[in-house]
């Protein structure tokens, strides 16, 4: 499964977005902007995690140089946030910023944001209109009394249109709310009515479970409608959990297809091993290998090789040992406890 063939496809840096374009994880780094050098460590960090998207703050003129160094170090496309001054957006262009994130709201007047536009134009660099709770344009919040999901459909539609007006089409929007429901009812109505690439997230989602939970719910619920192109869980902590969990969602839905698939149960008193710690080490010993598999941790015989049937590869408990199987079939029984892993990885290696 990829996008919906329906967006336009828009080019970032070295990837596209939109169009049936694979769907792209994106992740904001959180070191204080001036902070080149942490900048960088922690953009480095989101690149090897697989991140495909690194978007950084420029609050000043002064912040233009860690987008320099991210450039200089950083093979990743890079997306510049900036808010208020329209002139911080031209010089991230000249600096050749991948993307620029604007809520054409607080950045002035139109002749300011068409100055952006023009820029973007003759530099080919993309723009994402960013719309969340916070940001909806006052007429329009005022026609609704809140900031409800058509309020945010209609202000991003307003921005986008501003935006057209200047000749200008390379355009992805985001319609965030820290409320799931708002967020998925706005995203419904952007895919119904507009052909730019949707930008899914739930904003404010809290740290890691709240996180996860809310946007499996919000943006695993749109991707599965075959609505969005790229993707963001935002997380209150490390950039690289959101990265791993939105990795984790695509693959749990059938998006992506690359790397481990894990199943394991969730024990019962006829669990006879130390389950929970097996299935930890599992997922962090395969956690970056790049096979299309699911790997199957399972507490007992019982249910093991039966109700993981559908795994390539698994193991299953006994009192103390356990068994080796593929495709529902035991190939190898009595195994250690301690040795279960290490025959789980040597079967692995031969698929």
């Amino acid at each position: 499964m990829t996008t919906n063939k329906n967006t336009k496809k828009i080019k970032v840096g070295n990837i596209y977005i939109g169009g049936g374009e694979p769907i792209t994880v994106q992740s904001m780094l959180n070191v204080p902007a001036h902070d080149i050098k942490g900048n960088v460590l922690q953009a480095a960090a989101l690149e090897k995690s697989g991140c495909d998207i690194i978007r950084v703050s420029v609050p000043d003129s002064e912040a233009v140089k860690t987008v320099i160094a991210l450039k200089e170090n950083i093979s990743v496309p890079i997306v510049a946030d900036i808010h208020f001054d329209w002139r911080i957006a031209l010089m991230c262009a000249d600096v050749g910023v991948d993307k620029i994130r604007i809520n054409p709201g607080n950045i002035g007047d139109d002749d300011k944001v068409k100055e952006v536009v023009k820029k973007c134009r003759e530099k080919s660099i993309p723009i994402r209109v960013g719309v969340n709770s916070g940001s909806v344009n006052k007429d329009i919040l005022a026609k609704y009394g809140k900031a409800s999901a058509r309020a945010l459909f209609e202000s991003g539609l307003y921005h986008i249109n501003l935006l057209r007006r200047f000749d200008f089409y390379d355009t992805v929007l985001s319609l965030k709310s820290s409320d799931v429901q708002t967020m998925y009812d706005a995203y419904v109505l952007a895919a119904e009515n507009i052909d730019c690439p949707l930008h899914l997230g739930v904003t404010e989602a809290g740290t890691y479970n709240s996180a996860v939970t809310k946007s499996a719910a919000g943006i695993g619920g749109l991707l599965l409608r075959g609505i969005g192109d790229t993707i963001r869980i935002s997380v209150t902590g490390d950039p690289v959990s959101e990265v791993t969990a939105g990795k984790e969602l695509l693959k749990s839905i059938g998006i992506r297809k690359n790397g481990v698939r894990f199943v394991s149960c969730p024990t019962c008193g006829r669990t006879e091993i130390d389950l929970i710690g097996l299935a930890t080490k599992a997922e962090e010993m395969f956690r970056d290998l790049d096979k299309d598999i699911t790997v199957a941790i399972m507490g007992c015989v019982v249910n093991g090789p039966g109700e993981a049937a559908a795994a390539d590869i698994g193991i299953a408990g006994g009192k103390g040992c356990g068994v080796l199987f593929k495709k529902g079939k035991i190939i190898k029984s009595n195994i250690r406890e301690d040795l279960l892993l290490k025959a789980l990885s040597e079967e692995i290696e031969k698929l």
